[in-house]
């Protein structure tokens, strides 16, 4: 028996599970969308049959024990999702969106649960009385930024797919750690020390906070009873109980009368928001004379493309990688043909439904002969800031986006007994979202935040020439995104090779490429790969993590030109690869994250 939940809790799922067994460009980022909690070497697991990759424990072990009574991956990750909702408030949860990439019966599927617009928004939502663009926190903390939920919905939709057990029993080890109260970890609670917007919500306060203002220390026994009947009223009702009556209209509420930052959202865009299953982007990769198929979600992502694009340049302009990972010279190039990446993706990524892929077609961006042309421009000298590239004759319409901040997520990777694998990136975006705690005011403590996803539109809806910038808002739009959910499969097989990804706002397209690089070409297990020191390019200054880097590497880099930042990257990678007795799973030293499985 795991010691994480409740006996009570494991003892009903079972008994459920049994009678449904028939049933069916830019300047880097000087801070990151969560603060550093510590360093944790970790050495990786290896099982047999099936396992589940999360960011605390505890929502890990909701996973592992719906494996054990014989759930999908599916089922696993919306018990996982749940109680990360509750333990690790700051990333994800029923307030915010998800991206989840599935292979199983159904084939490959793309689950598209991003925030969209409300129907009031405008182009002009985040510019000021001034007329200039808001600065980012004053955007964020309020009604204004929040875009409509959907997470719980795109979870029922795969649920109605690929789940195995009913759908109320996923629910019941969130609500049992809501109810009868969790401990507060040491993450938590070193990012509530650090926090100075959360405190003006009178209900986030009371709940995170003692009388005194303080957090609430480590080891505290933390309860959220409100969160807990919400939950109840999902596992009973469904999404509809989240998207209509009581819940949604406290939702609508709580965004609408904010006192000095009011929002759109209103009860008909909860009530008529869809999820949408798209085809997931896939790209051949070849590393160590093996072809491997990695694919992602599509735009409104621009995850899948960019870490395509890069690896695809990288092929161009490097030839022994096994020996010169970290290299000096090998971050020149990496950082390179990053900025090549984050050029294109500034100027042509934006949700599908309002905003033309180039020449037609997303694999424009990652065609061979494109990255071959890109990868031309990569010289001995840092070129600092790319421009962005024409793939395949293709005319943009639209300005490039101004650089502007992206935060942060969380990510499940899972696989399971039944052939089953996944790979989901969850968020509420900013660090504790928009800082608005929903409560339906029936004299319960806690319940959930709110995310700020709108603010991941441009600000700015112009360039300043006048013409368009496609990550614009627009009513009813999702907005681009950078999480990168990745499955790596065996082309010549179509086997399930691995499963990945990483919060950290614009920055998880350089942790996912990071850790498929070292996987696939350097052949380090998942552990190995994600215990990596981080580095990237947004197309500005090169990034590389701080105290992981020797001198004479970053000074080699700055006789190429480049400038360097080092910097706090809090990656929280999770990783599950398959091996020849089962699966290998990492997770990020950076975080609480651990992988469980039989």
């Amino acid at each position: 028996m795991n010691a994480y939940l409740p006996r009570r809790w494991l003892f009903s799922l079972f008994v459920i599970a049994s009678l449904s067994a028939c049933a069916v460009n830019t300047p880097a980022p000087t801070q990151q969308p969560e603060g550093a909690s510590g360093f944790t070497e970790k050495r990786g697991w290896a099982v047999t049959k099936f396992a589940v990759a999360a960011a605390n424990p505890l929502a890990t072990d909701a996973g592992y024990q719906v494996l054990k009574a014989g759930g999908s991956a599916v089922d696993a990750a919306i018990a996982v999702q749940m109680v990360l909702g509750l333990v690790e408030p700051q990333s994800s949860g029923i307030g915010g969106g998800a991206f989840l990439l599935h292979k199983g019966t159904r084939g490959l599927q793309a689950f598209d649960g991003r925030e969209t617009a409300p129907a009031m928004a405008s182009e002009s939502l985040f510019i000021g009385a001034d007329g200039k663009p808001m600065a980012f926190i004053d955007a964020v903390v309020g009604g204004r930024s929040v875009g409509t939920l959907g997470t719980v919905r795109m979870l029922e939709l795969a649920h109605q797919q690929h789940g195995k057990l009913p759908w109320a029993a996923l629910f019941q080890p969130a609500i049992e750690l809501a109810t009868y109260g969790f401990k507060v970890s040491p993450r938590m609670n070193t990012l509530l020390q650090t926090e100075v917007h959360l405190k003006k919500d009178v209900i986030a306060a009371a709940y995170f906070y003692d009388a005194a203002g303080q957090p609430w220390p480590v080891g505290y026994v933390l309860k959220n009873p409100e969160y807990a009947e919400v939950l109840k009223l999902i596992a009973a009702g469904g999404s509809k109980a989240l998207h209509e009556g009581v819940v949604a209209e406290a939702v609508v509420s709580k965004v609408q009368s904010h006192p000095t930052n009011a929002g759109k959202l209103s009860m008909a865009d909860l009530a008529g928001y869809s999820p949408k299953v798209r085809d997931a982007f896939c790209t051949d990769y070849t590393a160590v004379a093996k072809v491997y198929v990695i694919c992602g979600m599509p735009p409104p992502s621009s995850g899948a493309i960019a870490v395509a694009q890069i690896l695809g340049i990288l092929q161009n302009v490097t030839t022994t990688p096994q020996a010169v990972v970290l290299s000096a010279d090998w971050l020149h190039r990496y950082t390179e043909a990053s900025r090549l990446a984050f050029a294109d993706r500034a100027q042509y990524i934006g949700d599908p439904d309002f905003v033309a892929a180039p020449a037609g077609d997303w694999k424009s961006l990652t065609n061979p002969d494109y990255l071959a042309s890109r990868a031309k421009l990569i010289g001995e000298q840092s070129m600092k800031v790319a421009k962005p590239g024409v793939p395949m004759g293709a005319k943009s319409a639209y300005a490039p986006m101004p650089h502007q901040i992206e935060y942060g997520t969380s990510h499940i990777s899972i696989v399971d007994s039944f052939g089953n694998a996944l790979a989901m990136t969850t968020t509420i975006e900013d660090a504790w979202g928009s800082r608005q705690m929903v409560n339906r005011g029936k004299g319960l403590s806690g319940g959930f935040l709110l995310n700020n996803e709108l603010t991941d539109f441009s600000f700015a809806p112009a360039g300043a020439d006048g013409v368009l910038i496609a990550n614009r808002v627009q009513p009813g739009k999702r907005p681009r995104s950078s999480m990168a959910p990745t499955l790596v499969f065996d082309k010549a097989t179509g086997n399930i090779v691995a499963s990945l990804g990483s919060p950290g706002g614009a920055l998880i397209i350089h942790y996912t490429a990071k850790t498929l690089y070292g996987m696939l070409n350097a052949e380090l297990n998942a552990q190995e790969a994600i215990n990596l020191p981080n580095f990237g390019s947004l197309n500005g200054p090169t990034i590389l993590e701080e105290n992981r880097f020797p001198v004479s590497t970053v000074d080699a880099l700055k006789a190429r030109g480049h400038e360097i930042r080092e910097i706090n990257m809090t990656s929280g990678l999770q990783g599950i690869q398959t091996t020849s007795s089962g699966f290998f799973g990492g997770a990020d030293p950076r975080r609480e994250g651990i992988v469980l499985g039989d």
